[in-house]
């Protein structure tokens, strides 16, 4: 029996259509009155989380030279660059947009399949909107048609899809981020087929690559394809409408298996954002070491432990995470993002990890790679885990002080995550601390969290994005 029919899946036969086409159904009938008030309010706190990201990742060396080379292209446009004063082509807004919403790896995490959904989705969607003049209700329904798509899909695709080394942030965002753009753009089913088909040979993106550049830009060519694809098939070219479960496509390549009853009569029935929970960051670094840092943080502050005083910290994690969490010994601002090491110094030694820690002068400070040194990090095993109930992000710290004095701490989530989720006066803050990291004016910060969480009052997209750009 092949891996596409074995059992608890539902063929092409079962379900009377190709698996790209069940999607564009749901892409093009799915409209802003569709959508149940829970998921329009989540959805609205994601965007404004995306959106202050966004900023923040603007003055990141890899967001620069994305830019530098959109210059160098000459290419004029209606579409803006958030945080700058440059237009172009919805598609390279889209890149420029994305990459920098994923710069600083601060942006919403997915945690059953660890990866991000909304960055790709929402500039690819807004850069489509800002030309079309689109309404808010009409972004509202792209961004979420869009992510629900990702989601979906990301359950569907087998999980050696993720430890084969392939970033679903890419190989999953290109597929909903082009659902999203046809969505806004009103293209029937047919055409979004179409659109999915060529965004599956579109979809790429390798961890190898974290702890560089390219992560973030994984984010900006997913967006970037997705419009593309859409264009494309606007205009009438033509790709493969089994292009998800066919014996040479996405899900068979990318993984050897899928399950297709996670995708088939699943779309918005429920809404993932709303059942299952996004994650937004309260750091930006891998989302796998935050709970160890909530959970230090408290020690730290509860009891005035000062990183002078302290003899060895003992860490205890899943075996997987350090699977993503490869840098024991950083040196650079990017590799510091997904170290449990450099993350835990950084709140013992300065109390905070921020926009401004994560970067190679900190990582590199003296008393940071000190505590560094001092820090033993180990994992246990599956068995162990499962015995015993752990999950992939339980954390155990151990502090040893040269006094004697021993503390400990059990972590297992983080604020922000599905069990304790912010609220939209905390997003607010993340939002204008990411754009006082950016250098943005506090009036025009104030404007937009304002309109963006009353988005469906939004007549015009371009009252919002017009106070994310500068003026030339």
């Amino acid at each position: 029996m092949n891996r596409e029919s074995k059992p608890g899946t539902a063929s092409q036969a079962e379900t009377g259509e190709p698996l790209a086409t069940h999607v564009a159904r749901f892409a093009a009938g799915t409209r802003y009155r569709d959508l149940p008030s829970g998921t329009t309010a989540i959805a609205k706190k994601h965007i404004l989380d995306t959106l202050a990201v966004g900023l923040a990742g603007v003055p990141s060396e890899g967001s620069v030279l994305v830019r530098r080379y959109l210059e160098d292209l000459g290419c004029g446009g209606e579409a803006t660059v958030f945080g700058t004063a440059l237009r172009t082509l919805p598609r390279f807004a889209a890149l420029a947009n994305a990459s920098a919403m994923h710069a600083d790896d601060y942006d919403d995490t997915y945690h059953p399949t660890r990866f991000h959904p909304s960055a790709p989705v929402l500039a690819a969607v807004c850069a489509e909107a800002e030309v079309a003049g689109a309404s808010g209700e009409d972004v509202l329904a792209a961004f979420a048609v869009g992510t629900e798509v990702s989601l979906k899909l990301s359950h569907t695709i087998d999980k050696q899809h993720y430890l084969r080394g392939f970033h679903m942030t890419s190989t999953c965002g290109v597929f909903g981020a082009t659902a999203g753009v046809c969505n806004l753009r009103r293209l029937p089913a047919e055409t979004t087929t179409r659109a999915l088909g060529i965004a599956g040979s579109e979809s790429a993106g390798v961890r190898e690559n974290f702890g560089t550049m390219v992560k973030p830009l994984h984010s900006g060519r997913a967006a970037e394809n997705a419009v593309f694809a859409a264009a494309l098939a606007g205009i009438g070219f033509t790709s493969s409408p089994t292009i998800l479960e066919g014996a040479r496509g996405w899900c068979m390549t990318g993984a050897g298996g899928y399950d297709a009853t996670q995708l088939v009569g699943k779309l918005g029935n429920p809404w993932d954002y709303v059942a299952r929970r996004v994650a937004i960051k309260p750091y930006p670094c891998g989302n796998l070491q935050q709970p160890a840092m909530d959970a230090l943080r408290d020690l730290v502050l509860q009891h005035d432990l000062q990183p002078g005083a302290l003899e060895r910290l003992a860490v205890k994690s899943h075996r997987l995470m350090p699977l993503n969490l490869t840098y024991h010994r950083p040196r650079t601002g990017l590799e510091g993002k997904f170290s449990m090491e450099f993350s835990l110094a950084s709140i013992l030694v300065l109390r905070r990890a921020g926009l401004a820690e994560y970067s190679d002068e900190v990582v590199n400070r003296p008393d940071i790679q000190e505590v560094i040194g001092k820090t033993d990090y180990t994992t246990f095993s599956d068995e162990e885990a499962e015995a015993k109930g752990y999950t992939l992000w339980t954390t155990f710290l151990d502090l040893r002080m040269k006094d004697g004095r021993t503390y400990s701490a059990r972590a297992e989530v983080a604020k922000g995550s599905a069990t304790m989720p912010m609220t939209d006066a905390e997003v607010a803050r993340k939002f204008r601390e990411c754009a006082a990291f950016a250098g943005w004016p506090g009036d025009r910060t104030e404007m937009i969290i304002e309109r963006v969480l009353k988005l469906e009052t939004v007549r015009d997209i371009r009252d919002v994005t017009r106070l994310l750009g500068k003026e030339s």
